[in-house]
């Protein structure tokens, strides 16, 4: 298929058709002036309606905490039992270098480092910042690691708007939403709408003085598959940049309305699935290789249950968003259910499955998935804590994933789809299994590994995905942000911190790396590259939400109390 590329001529004008009877400019027909002022100073709006963008105020929220006396400001009359003092739902932007305006941190000596590094990974196009490159690292082949990755850049958004500089994230946001509107081709065979690119890559002529943008659909991915988890992250993206800025007119702009009622469609269709959670391939969100996660993986279930809500938050009322938002409801309901009850493990459910029987058949089948109790694996009895529990890694007929994932559990927490005491029941099986899934650098991405002969048969022998490296049990920085993010939120932020001392010890030492290998995450990934963009911002984005904790404001939902299930399983924090 013939590349998918937007053009950008010297005097900034984006090539494309006028949609007819369109009575304003619409995004393709944006120039240089018309972008650089919807990037002037957010329009001023009241302090009611920025808290109309979630349930209620981050600062109503109940978190317990117990971090050490000197870790934060607390309010006079909080104790160990206490919360925040006063986390205002919104941030207001100040640009942040290093030195904390609390006084409560020290500044660490590789913070400038690490911010210095994410700025030379930033990506212009036409004279304008529109992301940060995967990695800079010129002792590997590029491959596609010069290129803008929807998720990737996550990471560095949120730090560029935790330090007051929203511009390039709303120029990320705008770009992006205008490469979904494009005609997308895999072999002649037409996807979705409402798929958001993979990534993208800026060319520059200097001959013709012409920016050019290659989008990636998945037509050029590792396994030919589109990426689900990108869309999710575009919606998540744009509420954290409305919570964070206060400005409303980006997300109330027809192109980017448009895109979110796009993806939810995509989403939202109805077909021959008997369950709420999305049917996905291998290769479709961050573990983009064969990985036997196919089916239902957690990642895919909680970032959706996530950008349902965003979009719940952003969608305006109207004839279009109003049928929109009742779909996004009914889905919400069943979802949180479904996955609530099926997908959480502890030690009581785990015993219970281990006393399953099979071929049960009516609605009153208590095994529903037929589940065959020889399936489960030895390495889990051990594993799992006598208090803790989580989302295990999938479920779908006689199959279950006894896999940890991080990256769900983490997002499940966030996103309230875990409820307070599922969240705390994560946070209780992260410190009762340290060593397997932090070790000497945060964080498994998942666990355990696979070896020998399961490593040959369900990753099709894949020489990178070998036992305890890049996905296969690997270690990755990047997802330090997001355990930080749900340890605050489940008000454990000792974890946190302890995990960022660690991951402080060594990361610029060895040069910011993508992944490390190993069952203790010691080595260095042997084919991972050097100053990843996303590690550095994951760094960035944990220590200054350790240094203020209402950035988490941007990232985090709070619990819906209609959307709360009667919990028919065990719950391991229950004596």
């Amino acid at each position: 298929m013939a590349p998918s590329t937007v053009e950008g001529t010297s005097n900034g004008s984006v090539k494309a058709k006028e949609e007819e009877g369109s009575t304003q400019p619409s995004l393709f027909e944006i120039d240089d002036s018309d972008l650089t002022r919807l990037l002037e100073k957010p329009r001023p709006v009241n302090i009611e309606r920025k808290r109309s963008f979630d349930e209620r105020s981050f600062s109503e929220m109940s978190i317990t905490m117990s971090p050490p006396r000197n870790l934060y400001r607390m309010s006079d009359n909080s104790s160990r039992g206490g919360g925040f003092d006063n986390l205002d739902c919104m941030y207001s932007p100040g640009r942040w270098t290093g030195t904390p305006r609390s006084g409560y941190f020290e500044p660490h000596p590789i913070v400038g480092d690490a911010w210095e590094a994410l700025r030379r990974s930033m990506v212009n196009f036409r004279g304008l910042p529109v992301g940060t490159i995967a990695a800079i690292d010129n002792s590997s082949e590029e491959l596609n690691y010069d290129q803008v990755f929807v998720r990737d850049f996550v990471p560095s958004a949120l730090a560029f708007l935790m330090n007051g500089e929203p511009e390039i994230v709303k120029n990320f946001l705008l770009k992006t939403v205008f490469l979904q509107s494009r005609e997308k081709k895999i072999d002649n065979f037409k996807l979705g709408e409402g798929v958001m690119p993979a990534s993208f890559k800026v060319l520059h002529d200097p001959v013709r003085n012409l920016d050019t943008i290659l989008a990636d659909y998945g037509e050029s991915a590792i396994g030919r598959v589109a990426p689900v988890d990108s869309g999710f992250w575009w919606i998540i993206l744009l509420r954290a940049y409305t919570k964070s800025t206060g400005d409303t007119s980006l997300a109330e702009m027809p192109e980017c309305q448009r895109g979110i009622r796009l993806i939810m469609t995509l989403c939202l269709s109805e077909g021959f699935d008997t369950f709420p959670t999305l049917l996905c391939a291998d290769g479709c969100c961050m573990i983009d290789r064969r990985m036997g996660v196919y089916g239902y993986p957690i990642e895919i279930q909680a970032l959706f249950f996530m950008a349902l809500r965003c979009a719940l938050l952003l969608l305006k009322r109207d004839c279009e968003g109003n049928d929109c938002i009742d779909r996004i409801v009914k889905r919400l309901h069943a979802l949180s259910f479904h996955m609530r009850s099926y997908f959480w493990l502890d030690i009581k459910q785990l015993n219970d499955i281990y006393r399953y029987k099979t071929e049960e058949y009516s609605h009153t089948a208590v095994n529903k998935f037929n589940v065959i109790p020889d399936s489960l694996p030895d390495w889990v009895f051990d594993f799992m804590p006598t208090r803790g529990g989580y989302f295990i890694g999938n479920v779908s007929p006689a199959k279950m994933d006894f896999r940890w994932f991080c990256l769900g559990n983490c997002v499940a927490i966030l996103s309230s789809l875990a409820t307070p005491e599922q969240s705390s029941a994560i946070m209780d099986l992260i410190e009762s299994r340290w060593q397997e899934l932090v070790g000497e650098m945060p964080l498994k991405i998942c666990y355990p590994a696979m070896e020998s002969h399961e490593w040959r048969i369900v990753t099709g022998c894949d020489p990178k995905n070998t036992s305890w490296s890049y996905h296969n049990g690997g270690s990755w920085p990047v997802l330090i942000w997001l355990l930080t993010a749900a340890c605050i939120k489940a008000g454990r932020p000792q974890i946190a911190k302890r995990a960022i001392e660690l991951a402080e010890s060594r990361l610029l030492m060895d040069q910011w790396p993508e992944y490390y290998d190993g069952k203790l995450g010691r080595f260095v990934g042997k084919q991972a590259r050097k100053n990843q963009t996303w590690s550095i911002a994951g760094y960035l984005v944990a220590k200054m939400m350790l240094e203020d904790p209402s950035h988490l404001g941007m990232i985090s939902l709070e619990e819906d109390k209609q959307m709360k299930p009667q919990m028919k399983r065990s719950a391991s924090w229950v004596c």
